[in-house]
């Protein structure tokens, strides 16, 4: 009889271990058309933030612009595809940030335009 529960149990723990990974999977592959998706809503994200960072740095409001700046950089990594548009158009984006932290309005709305020309491009 010991050796008749021990089976059971060991069968039943196969059984439960063989459903998890089947769920797992599954779940696995759900995620993978929201990856794609999410993808371009990171774009888009990325977009409105510079968008917005231009109209700052235009006022010559440069602490929201920073805001603005910042998201879109958190943005942009979350972008798939490591692309070399995208990685020029994230370090472009920085540039642009470093250019609005130290007041220089004309060369940050420039270095923007080209991030927001390369963002739209993805």
């Amino acid at each position: 009889m010991n050796i008749f529960t021990k089976a059971a149990f060991t069968v039943s723990l196969a059984m439960s271990f063989s459903l998890a990974s089947v769920s797992v999977f599954a779940e696995e592959e759900a995620q993978a058309p929201a990856a794609a998706t999410s993808s371009t809503s990171s774009t888009s994200e990325v977009i409105s933030h510079i968008e917005k960072a231009l109209v700052e740095v235009s006022k010559s409001d440069f602490s929201a612009a920073q805001v603005h700046l910042k998201a879109a950089r958190t943005a942009s990594e979350l972008i798939a595809g490591n692309s070399d548009v995208a990685k020029k158009a994230h370090s472009i984006l920085i540039q642009g940030q470093i250019l609005s932290k130290n007041g220089n309005v004309s060369r940050a709305t420039e270095e923007l335009n080209k991030a927001l020309a390369l963002y739209k491009s993805l």
